[in-house]
């Protein structure tokens, strides 16, 4: 009898979190590839419908902790492909990698879920309901802002991001991906929010109005700026992450992009880029790579420049650095990669453990790169003012507000380390977002692609997809004016959600006062 007690309460509740997490494996069906966006709008509102509103705030952490882990393991299931690289030695650390990935993600979930049952007690009345579930849509974004700044940020697979493929991305140009978020959850809590056919009906209806006006008001958001006359050559020499630095591969590599930037052309490209640590030297030795490169760069004439990838080094530190050489052979500028992803990057307090200062090889293994100084515009002649951002990078939305504004943002990146099923689409999705955001062209160059020529409303000019060996010339696109999110960030949004978090507050002080 005691042992059945004991068992039942486990036996419900099991059922309960696979029901959570199915529903928030659904929600992720709005990501890149699949780009799914109604199928997360109506997975969130299944959710908001089946929450127990008269339930207390630890029902609400478990049941919002199982549909975040379900949510987090099928949109960055991408992150077991590093591991996967030399699998035999790797390659058991994957699933533990997932998991902890997805439940610690999860906990951001969990969070908002307490604190909405916090504000709001459990009450079955429409205004408590309101309320409660307000409180959530306002903690989950305002949640999503947390994870892109605390431990170093990671601001992927934000809610907001399914409606990038559509023309209501277009409204990030106010408020960033924070904005997509509202739209996205603020429609299911208008879909949830009815009791009854035609109150179910009503909450449908307005959750419709509300993503038709904006799928209409972004569609007509298609002026641009006349393109500079400027030419761009994006090379994507497709070297595979396991034989990217095989000594009996590396120079084939290196030869096609050496090829692919000698090709000639009418007209002639101003500028070749290259992706992320593109070359099979260190900068400050490069042997005869260097020479050879400017004679590939050369058949374009003087002016004719090269943005690529390469790992520097500097009194015993190691850098991911941009580096830009004149047709001459002459480096005139280098930018150094500053915002590292933790463990693949840098080992986090490496140095504090091995002791201060460190360097050489031990200091090199343990902490790997070191981080620049932070975001700088590089200023490249008739190509404009660029402001170079280096893989990861790309999904801050903070790095691009520097103190000058650019004319346009070049981000080099090898997307080989995620594989081909969803984390490469997913990067690149992220780059439009950029370029929605800041009202800027982005050049985007990928070792394995997807390399794009982005515009300044996130519209892609030119491309060459994903596992392509190739290169494309495009024109630069123009820049429009500042955005008013390149202007105010996140602040305005930080208030909305402020608003809603004291609208919900509100609702339940009302509520415990008529009880």
């Amino acid at each position: 009898m005691t042992e059945h007690a004991t068992g039942s309460p486990m036996r419900r509740r099991a059922p309960v979190a696979l029901f959570y997490a199915g529903l928030g494996a659904c929600m992720a069906l709005g990501h890149e590839p699949l780009g799914l966006w109604w199928a997360t709008i109506l997975a969130l509102a299944l959710m908001f419908h089946a929450l127990p509103i008269s339930a207390g705030w630890q029902a609400w952490v478990g049941r919002l902790w199982a549909a975040g882990a379900g949510y987090f393991a099928a949109s960055l299931f991408w992150i077991v492909e590093p591991f996967l690289i030399a699998p035999e030695i790797h390659g058991w650390m994957a699933p533990f990698a997932l998991i902890s990935m997805a439940g610690g993600l999860a906990l951001f979930w969990a969070l908002a879920g307490g604190l909405a049952a916090v504000l709001v007690p459990g009450r079955d009345e429409p205004p408590a309901r309101a309320g409660r579930l307000g409180g959530l849509v306002a903690g989950l974004i305002a949640l999503e802002w947390v994870r892109g700044w605390i431990f170093t940020g990671f601001p992927w697979a934000l809610l907001g991001h399914v409606l990038i493929d559509t023309p209501m991305a277009q409204l990030a140009a106010f408020g960033g991906a924070a904005m997509l978020s509202l739209l996205a959850l603020g429609s299911a809590w208008l879909m949830s929010l009815g009791t009854g056919w035609r109150g179910v009906s009503l909450g449908v209806g307005l959750a419709v109005a509300a993503l038709s006006s904006a799928w209409i008001w972004g569609a007509q958001q298609t002026s641009l700026p006349p393109e500079r006359d400027v030419t761009l050559r994006l090379a994507q020499p497709n070297a595979p992450q396991d034989e990217k630095w095989l000594e009996s591969r590396r120079e084939m590599f290196f030869a096609r992009l050496l090829t692919q930037t000698a090709m000639p052309a009418d007209p002639a490209p101003d500028l070749v880029i290259w992706p992320e640590t593109a070359v099979p030297f260190w900068l400050e030795f490069p042997g005869d790579g260097l020479l050879r490169m400017a004679e590939a760069l050369g058949t374009h004439g003087p002016d004719a420049q090269l943005a690529f990838g390469v790992q520097s080094l500097d009194h015993g530190r190691y850098f991911n650095s941009l580096a830009i050489m004149r047709n001459a052979g002459q480096i005139t500028d280098v930018y150094d990669k500053h915002h590292l992803v933790p463990f693949g990057e840098y080992i986090p307090l490496g140095e504090w453990l091995m002791g201060t200062p460190i360097g050489g090889l031990a200091g090199s293994l343990l902490q790997g790169y070191s981080p620049g100084p932070g975001p700088q515009v590089m200023d490249l002649g008739a190509a404009g003012l660029a402001l170079p951002l280096i893989c990861y990078e790309a999904i801050f939305p903070r790095h691009l507000r520097a103190e000058t504004r650019p004319d346009w943002i070049m981000q080099v990146t090898n997307d080989a380390w995620f594989g081909d099923v969803s984390g490469p689409f997913q990067h690149f999705a992220q780059a439009r977002l950029r370029a929605i955001e800041q009202g800027l062209p982005m050049v985007r160059v990928a070792n394995t692609g997807i390399s794009s020529v982005i515009d300044a409303r996130g519209g892609v000019q030119a491309q060459l997809d994903l596992g392509v060996e190739g290169f494309l010339d495009a024109p630069l696109p123009g820049a429009l004016p500042p955005t008013f999110y390149a202007r105010f960030g996140d602040w305005p949004m930080l208030g909305v959600l402020a608003l809603l978090l004291l609208g919900a507050g509100l609702a339940g002080r009302t509520a415990r006062q008529s009880t």
